[in-house]
């Protein structure tokens, strides 16, 4: 299977009669996935006709102004674990999860499905170094970078070991929280608040993993946003999008507590899936104290869906 993405094919490039893959969570958006199995929201493959608009298709945020399209015929995939490693892909490189299925002249690269999912679960992961960072709150912090296959994410240790389990937090980048201000989510706050727990419990550490938008990816998140300002939920926004509503995967925060040499944690979180997550990956989970954030006018609905439909504690 050879795939081009639809977002970064330039419109002269396109084949004639090329077919389109997208992913299930898309596809049941359009009312595709009558037509297939509905056990598992696997990518759908649609058949080439002359009215297929792939951009218009790919992005939701047409939707609306594109209601009606179609009728478009799904067919069989040929090689299904590879159309599952290509839209996996697309969510690693932050695009929008719809190919052409297409033949491309020459001999391009080879990258099999097994590749991607190993990239994908697996991190490959080591310390490339760290130094002493006064932070506010507490001048006591050192941070570490990691190398990894994909982004490089970083520690900050708060504190001396004192013989208890660390007090620790997995912070997802949020550019638009952490650094610009945004009131939409309640990132930033959160991050200020567990920089000052952990520093006033006197032992701890904050993983800062680079996760942007739940896992999809900065220009990913931007495009959810707008989906928000047309009355889509953040978890129905991603979904339309073609991703789940949560995409993170915390192996990565369990391989960096591993070289950190912390198997046993106090874990600073409202998400039970994180807690799922590092004990799957062998970090025992001591207790779990809850983050508590104080909504605001633009964030409040936000809160109530994550509480809602994520199911986040108090």
């Amino acid at each position: 299977m050879v795939v081009l993405p639809v977002e970064t094919a330039p419109d002269d490039t396109v084949p004639p009669n090329a077919e389109l893959l997208i992913s299930g969570r898309r596809a049941a958006t359009l009312k595709l996935t009558n037509q297939i199995n509905a056990a598992a929201l696997a990518p759908v493959r649609i058949a080439y006709s002359p009215w297929l608009r792939a951009r218009t298709l790919a992005d939701p945020a047409r939707d609306l102004a594109s209601p009606m399209q179609g009728p478009f015929e799904t067919l069989p995939l040929d090689a299904d674990d590879a159309a599952i490693a290509a839209i996996r892909l697309a969510r690693l490189a932050g695009l929008l999860p719809a190919f052409y299925l297409t033949s491309l002249e020459g001999d391009p690269a080879e990258v099999t499905a097994a590749d991607v999912m190993t990239f994908d679960a697996a991190p490959v992961l080591a310390i490339a170094s760290r130094a002493h960072l006064p932070v506010k709150g507490t001048e006591r912090a050192e941070i570490i970078a990691f190398r990894s296959d994909g982004s490089d994410p970083v520690a900050l240790v708060i504190g001396t070991p004192d013989g208890r389990a660390p007090l620790v937090r997995l912070h997802s980048e949020c550019l638009t929280g952490d650094a610009l201000g945004s009131l939409k989510c309640d990132c930033g706050p959160q991050l200020e608040t567990a920089l000052t727990q952990i520093g006033a419990d006197g032992w701890g550490v904050l993983l800062y993993l680079r996760q942007e938008g739940r896992g999809i990816g900065l220009v990913n998140k931007l495009r959810a946003y707008a989906l928000q300002d047309q009355g889509f939920d953040t978890v129905d926004a991603n979904r339309r999008l073609g991703f789940e509503d949560d995409e993170r995967d915390f192996a990565i925060a369990a391989a960096m507590l591993k070289l950190l040499g912390q198997d046993k944690v106090r874990l600073l979180t409202n998400n039970p899936r994180k807690t799922s997550a590092l004990e799957a990956a062998g970090i025992e989970v001591a207790e779990r104290l809850p983050l508590a954030v104080a909504p605001g006018p633009h964030n409040s609905a936000y809160l109530a869906v994550k509480r809602d439909r994520s199911g986040h504690l108090i």
